[in-house]
């Protein structure tokens, strides 16, 4: 007889703000998992602006972050990324329920975002939350040969439950 032993299971995540200290860290990340990474300022420029910018720990680790923009009865998800070695593990899964969650709890009724075309696997995960494209945004992002298209997606959060 074989036993196999499974993985451990992972420690819990913990979603909270990020702050100002923070920010190294956030940018560590945006740059090695991003071609055109936002820079420190970006990121500061954000948490002045008082978009919710929030981190995902897996112990005393920073793994991932987003930054979403609200205004009105929407939100406005403008990036959102988790270290290399922690993706295809189910982080941004649970980062965008989270998201989605807070998003509900101030009362928003849709979340709008972009996502390069080439972003295959971002792409399947907006759309397993049921975000459907709402237009195509041409030569919205950088690129390493000039400019690339970018799929604008919305989930009507008030109508849906996760």
């Amino acid at each position: 007889m074989s036993a196999v032993l499974a993985d451990p299971p992972l420690p819990a995540l913990v979603f909270k703000p990020i702050a100002e200290r923070d920010i190294a860290q956030v940018a560590r990340i945006e740059e090695d998992v991003y071609v055109f990474p936002w820079s420190p300022g970006n990121f500061r420029d954000s948490l002045l602006s008082g978009y919710q910018c929030w981190g995902c720990w897996m112990d005393d680790e920073l793994i991932g972050y987003a930054v979403v923009m609200n205004a009105l009865d929407e939100a406005h998800l403008l990036n959102l990324a988790v270290a290399s070695r922690w993706q295809r593990q189910g982080v941004g899964a649970n980062f965008l329920t989270f998201l989605i969650s807070e998003a509900r709890k101030l009362d928003k009724e849709m979340i709008y975002l972009e996502v390069r075309l080439s972003n295959i696997a971002g792409r399947r995960l907006y759309e397993q939350f049921g975000f459907t494209q709402l237009g195509l945004r041409r030569a919205y992002y950088p690129a390493v040969a000039g400019r690339e298209d970018a799929l604008f997606l919305g989930l009507n959060i008030a109508a849906r439950k996760i």
